[in-house]
């Protein structure tokens, strides 16, 4: 039996000039596709720089990961940006980024909200539009990686924009296919055979177990693997391995 194609993204580059966080070089490995940080919650110059020269490198898609102006908060502070702000930020990170993939012999495939961003453009229309704005601004041809059936794949569905659909192994879900959020118990995985278990299961059979114990329908080209979590590199490859046992293609969406 065949399935459609997994793609493997990690959020990298998320650190901020001697303080590091990911396992960039590492991560490398398995992902097809790496989601780096922009400078706005993580990431600096330099950062970026690397990151993309080993990604290019390794045949890894380079995707921008957008986010609010938080790096207090790691960008998972809720915020107000008026939506013109929003958009210009957006480009500005966009563009920030295709200078290092550039020089790396690559290019920005696509762009992924972080944090409280992605959160907020699942259900906020406004800011969803802004956020599909700055994508324009940057290069109307950029696919938008994010969670199906949110404001932000509609907006970027009716302004033209590829939509890639993104599913997550190691966060809960409520029963509507929204993320239960960080703040509530239970909303990130830690027990490795449970990630590894639902990641086979969405990009198999499209199914994820909720935090309320119902099935949710969850059909996904992308599957997140967090690089923030202790083991993440392990895990990973535990995932990897999984999926292309159970006969699923791993490969890039972009």
């Amino acid at each position: 039996m065949t399935w459609v194609p997994i793609d493997l993204n990690a959020d990298l580059g998320e650190g901020f000039g001697r303080w590091t966080l990911t396992d960039d070089e590492q991560l490398l490995s398995v992902v097809t596709s790496a989601n780096v940080a922009c400078g706005f919650h993580a990431g600096d110059a330099a950062t970026m720089r690397r990151v993309c020269e080993l990604a290019a490198a390794r045949g890894v898609r380079i995707g921008a990961q957008v986010s609010y102006r938080d790096l207090a908060g790691f960008g998972r502070r809720a915020m107000d940006v008026p939506a013109a702000e929003l958009a210009a930020e957006v480009a500005y990170q966009i563009g920030a980024l295709e200078v290092f993939a550039r020089a790396a012999g690559s290019r920005v495939s696509y762009v992924k909200p972080h944090g409280a961003l992605y959160n907020r453009v699942v259900r906020d229309a406004e800011q969803a539009a802004a956020v599909v704005d700055g994508v324009l601004l940057a290069d109307r041809t950029l696919p938008v990686l994010g969670l199906p059936g949110s404001r932000l794949h509609e907006a970027a569905a009716a302004a033209g924009l590829p939509v890639v659909a993104e599913a997550f192994g190691d966060r809960a879900y409520r029963a509507d296919g929204s993320l239960l959020p960080r703040g509530q118990e239970g909303a990130v995985v830690t027990d490795p055979d449970e990630v590894v278990e639902r990641a086979v299961s969405m990009a198999r059979f499209g199914i994820v177990t909720a935090h309320c114990g119902s099935s949710v329908t969850v059909r996904a080209r992308s599957l997140c693997l967090h690089g923030d979590t202790p083991g993440a590199v392990g895990l990973a490859r535990r995932v990897r391995a999984q999926l292309e046992a159970s006969g699923v293609r791993v490969e890039a969406f972009a």
